[in-house]
């Protein structure tokens, strides 16, 4: 099945929490996971958020409120969530939901030491390449 790894977990259940903000994920080994809808967006594996190469990821912020406003199936591998701030183009392939959630611990301090090292806080807005406050991104 293309996006997956041989033999890797499939979804079992996936169920939105809006009022939680948390996305639960039941995979087929038996783990489920409620994975923030934060850290899917500050980990969205989309171009505008991953760069086009190593080292061109773009720092996100302000994204502790953010919803998920819509969840569409890609084909039988992946689904993409459309969120609050206008962000819809990230894919999340079985794999990548099972990693965030397996990974939540190590993904937030990494997280939180990207922040102290852009000297940037969580919740400040982010900044256009114009270097302007921006709220859509």
């Amino acid at each position: 099945m293309a996006g997956l790894k041989p033999g890797a977990p499939t979804p079992q259940s996936i169920t939105v929490h809006g009022q939680s903000r948390v996305l639960e994920v039941g995979f087929s080994d038996g783990a489920t996971f409620r994975i923030p809808f934060e850290l899917m967006r500050i980990y969205s594996p989309s171009a505008e958020v991953q760069g086009h190469g190593p080292g061109q990821e773009v720092l996100q912020t302000g994204k502790r409120d953010v919803e998920l406003v819509g969840l569409e199936p890609v084909g039988n591998y992946a689904v993409q969530p459309a969120f609050s701030d206008g962000h819809d183009t990230g894919i999340y392939s079985w794999d990548l939901l099972y990693e965030l959630g397996a990974n939540q611990g190590d993904l937030w301090a990494q997280y939180e030491r990207r922040l102290a090292e852009a000297g940037v806080d969580r919740d400040a807005p982010m900044i256009d390449k114009g270097g302007s406050a921006c709220s859509s991104h």
